[in-house]
């Protein structure tokens, strides 16, 4: 089991100062976790640790190679409920992540469906959810067969947050070769869902791990919201149970990479600490 980092560890820095950050801290993997379309100000002025779909590879080749460390996957979580709009991430911007995903040697791609927006997407029923996250990831599955891409499916919405609508959802979609999980304890435990509970139903399927953990402060909360960014408490500190699917993982076999999502260097690394006395 790999240990790696979210890389968005200090606020207001370039992406090659967030991969320099994570080998400090004694990891070698990361995530390359925030993207865009185009151009960025904040990425051209060097305060947004993000990278653009439509660069050269050869440019974050170079930063993650000064850095010392592997990426594991590109992040490309997506607003699949909401009409598709040049505003919003979608479909077209999937798809270039898969495509940059192969340039750099990376395996997997992490998409969801996220939170909608608008009163069209909030107005959908279970079916119609499904359906419209199963139209626009078909074309990001097709490129992800072509390109030898593992597309990952994370806990971070009202489908994908519990077993039984990702079941729905992940029979829909079909193409189990290329289909697969990115269990977030956090998300799907925040979305009432129960983060062991997707690991004794999906086992296999489950091909990469974000870590979080969540204090008793988010109970009134949990159901009413899916997903967030990153966990505030180090793993072990909250009440998800991080032990448990530990344990479990293992038990299914699980030896993928695995991701810290997780705010504060103190906190990064007592996590660390707890996941290299337990793997």
């Amino acid at each position: 089991m790999k240990i790696g980092c979210f890389a968005l560890i200090q606020p207001f820095t370039p992406l090659s100062t967030q991969f320099e950050l994570i080998k400090q801290l004694g990891v070698d993997y990361a995530d390359l976790t925030d993207n865009h379309d185009g151009a960025s100000l904040g990425r051209e002025f060097g305060f947004a640790a993000t990278a653009s779909l439509d660069g050269h590879p050869a440019a974050i080749k170079s930063m993650v190679a000064e850095a010392g460390i592997t990426l594991t996957s590109v992040c490309a979580h997506a607003n699949l409920l909401d009409p598709t709009s040049p505003e919003r991430y979608g479909t077209v911007q999937i798809v270039k992540a898969i495509q940059l995903a192969h340039f750099l040697g990376v395996t997997q791609v992490i998409t969801t469906e996220g939170d909608p927006k608008t009163d069209f997407g909030h107005q959908l029923t279970e079916s119609e959810r499904i359906f419209t996250i199963r139209e626009k990831l078909q074309e990001p599955i097709s490129w992800a067969k072509e390109l030898g891409i593992e597309l990952l499916i994370e806990p971070h919405g009202i489908v994908t947050d519990t077993v039984p609508t990702m079941s729905k959802l992940l029979d829909a979609l079909g193409h189990e070769d290329v289909v697969g999980i990115n269990l977030d304890t956090g998300n799907s435990w925040l979305g009432g869902g129960d983060p062991l509970e997707f690991v004794k139903t999906f086992g296999p399927r489950i091909r990469h791990v974000h870590w979080k953990d969540m204090g008793e402060e988010w109970l009134p909360q949990r159901g009413r919201i899916f997903g967030c960014g990153m966990g505030t408490l180090a793993l072990g500190e909250g009440i998800v149970g991080i032990d448990a699917i530990v344990t479990e993982l293992k038990s299914v076999g699980f030896d993928g990479p695995t991701t810290l999502e997780i705010a504060g260097e103190e906190a990064v690394r007592r996590s660390i600490d707890y996941l290299q006395a337990r793997i």
